[in-house]
């Protein structure tokens, strides 16, 4: 019988996610945020390609790639209420890292295995931020998904893309209640 991690298997039947919204300073230190973005790096990396990388982006640069979010969304006619959303993820927070995913040419690694890898170092970033205490989200949006601007705001090379944005902060307030998963939808192996 494998040897079980009870601590480990509670928090993760207990894990969620924290609104961004609720999420304020102070935010993880210089080495606690080491910490966290090298766990979330222990993530399944088959070839060990390493395709994502992090960009750190603090309360200073935060409040300018909300005022670029706002000229981006305006250019695209966005939906007011929309674009206030995406606005504030950016102008109310205090510390997100962006994942960004990096493909990298690969005859034995296929492509969507670099991007489902990326995505995993999303996840373990949130989850290292849990279980370290911390407050966190995993948010995308516009701002994740416009060439243009992810081009432009952060400086991506051509096959780059943002896997996901990551809040991290001190809850000010608890999250609200929500149903869990549904995992009788589970299907079993049907021959064929």
């Amino acid at each position: 019988m494998p040897e079980r991690n009870e601590a480990v298997l509670e928090f993760l039947h207990g894990r969620r996610s924290r609104p961004a919204k609720t999420l304020k300073a102070p935010v993880p230190n210089a080495d606690d945020l080491r910490q966290l973005l090298t766990a979330a790096a222990r993530s399944p990396d088959h070839g060990k390609l390493e395709p994502w990388r992090f960009i750190v982006i603090e309360r200073e640069q935060l409040l300018k790639v909300s005022n670029l979010a706002r000229e981006q969304g305006e250019k695209l006619g966005m939906d007011p209420d929309k674009l206030n959303k995406a606005v504030a993820a950016f102008a109310d927070a205090n510390l997100v890292v962006a994942v960004v995913g990096s493909p990298k040419p690969s005859e034995k690694i296929p492509k969507r295995e670099q991007v489902l890898s990326a995505g995993a170092v999303c996840l373990a970033l949130l989850n290292a931020a849990l279980a370290a205490g911390w407050g966190a989200n995993w948010l995308t949006g516009f701002t994740a998904y416009d060439e243009d601007f992810c081009n432009r705001v952060y400086g991506l090379a051509p096959t780059e893309f943002i896997a996901g944005f990551l809040h991290i902060g001190t809850e000010s307030s608890a999250p609200p209640e929500r149903p869990r998963p549904n995992i009788d939808a589970i299907t079993s192996w049907i021959e064929v």
